[in-house]
């Protein structure tokens, strides 16, 4: 996969688009000055089915915090997911759209997050990673394959195998480089990252591989102020509460400290 200059948002929400039904006018999270003021700002596109079945497509200015970031950081632009339908780049795919995951029971997209990210900024740096055909077995992936920053793999890594025994764990994919098959990689361009949430937490397949959809773990926002988690939480339509995401499907890795 080749990476390009990040394109205009495919939800865009110019003045003309804001009067649509399900199309919401620009808004920002910044519920304090103060944050203003502490906090770079992103803007964040969202897709997302409501409660109620309606359609939510709206841009969000929300801090560049690394929750934030992480919600919408998985899956570079032209990312191949499996659906019942065939495999479709993420960007193309819509709420509503039933995706394969790896239990084997399709599950239902019903968000979809977008944002730009510099991989060289000035306060934080956002590095990517590539995965090299055949990494984790034939066709795992299929081709070259660009992740961002929150991308988990379903693989236990060598380090953890002894103690997980059958279990297959989720594993950051910046823990598994190598250098060789799994390399950092730094685009001279800002690049249009992705996320998405299903009905449940699941793994589906991306590009070949069996990567997670997104979840904010369960202590996930345990550090976050009480205004920032719910700024963070009104990005979800469909979630009131942390608990709305419900348990993990998999075990998460614990991040290696060396």
């Amino acid at each position: 996969m080749t990476l390009t200059a990040a394109p205009t948002p495919r939800y865009s929400n110019s003045s003309a688009s804001a009067g649509r039904p399900g199309v919401a006018a620009p808004r920002s999270y910044f519920a304090e000055e103060s944050d203003k003021e502490q906090f770079q700002s992103r803007s964040f596109e969202v897709a997302a089915l409501r409660s109620d079945g309606s359609l939510y497509v709206g841009q969000e200015i929300a801090p560049a915090l690394p929750l934030f970031d992480a919600a919408f950081s998985a899956f570079a632009r032209g990312t191949l997911i499996q659906t019942i339908d065939g495999d479709v780049a993420i960007e193309d795919l819509q709420p509503g759209d039933m995706i394969n995951t790896t239990s084997g029971k399709p599950s239902m997209l019903v968000w979809l997050g977008s944002t730009s990210f510099s991989p060289i900024d000035a306060r934080r740096r956002v590095p990517l990673t590539s995965i090299m055909p055949d990494s984790f077995g034939q066709s795992r992936p299929n081709s070259v394959l660009t992740v961002g920053p929150s991308a988990r793999v379903l693989h236990t890594p060598h380090r953890l195998r002894a103690g997980a025994g059958s279990a297959r764990m989720l594993t950051p994919v910046r823990e598994l480089l190598d250098g060789v098959n799994v390399i950092e990689v730094v685009p001279p361009t800002p690049v249009r990252l992705f996320h998405m949430c299903l009905e449940r937490h699941a793994a589906v397949h991306a590009g070949g591989i069996e990567m997670e959809t997104f979840h904010p773990g369960v202590n996930g926002m345990r550090t976050l102020p009480h205004h920032l988690q719910r700024l963070f939480l009104a990005m979800f339509p469909r979630i009131g509460h942390v608990c709305d995401f419900g348990p993990l499907a998999h075990p998460r890795a614990p991040v290696s400290e060396v």
